[in-house]
């Protein structure tokens, strides 16, 4: 992690992780705003603090993409997004959605990574 000399913010990557209810855009825009909404309270964070999210989706989630739903619902105008095809691993979690943030985290505070719903098999350290 790297210092921002000209405050008390560090340069931070949280992540997390979330599973949909199946294939729709709207269950998928629910899962992506519950992920959201968690990742930005546990972390207390103001959207200009947020510098870019990525998205990775299992191969059976194809109904919309993660980052225009979050652009849109969060008014993130000034955060890079990007969408990827988590790789295909056997017995891997269906239907999930993984994100990695790079944010500005205030100095003292310790990241929080969400990991929600049936992604908390995937980390059961930070659950």
């Amino acid at each position: 992690m790297s210092e921002n000399k000209s405050s008390n913010f560090k340069l931070t990557a949280i992540r997390g992780a979330i599973t949909s209810d199946g294939d729709t855009s709207i269950f998928i825009k629910e899962a992506v705003i519950e992920l959201i909404h968690e990742f930005i309270s546990l972390n207390e964070l103001k959207k200009e603090n947020i510098i870019s999210i990525t998205f990775t989706c299992t191969k059976d989630l194809t109904a919309c993409f993660p980052a225009a739903i979050a652009r849109k619902n969060f008014d993130f105008d000034s955060v890079a997004f990007l969408d990827c095809q988590q790789m295909m691993v056997p017995n891997d979690i269906n239907y999930c959605i993984r994100m990695m943030a790079l944010v500005n985290l205030q100095s003292n505070r310790k990241p929080v990574h969400p990991y929600l719903k049936g992604s908390s098999k995937l980390r059961p350290d930070r659950c």
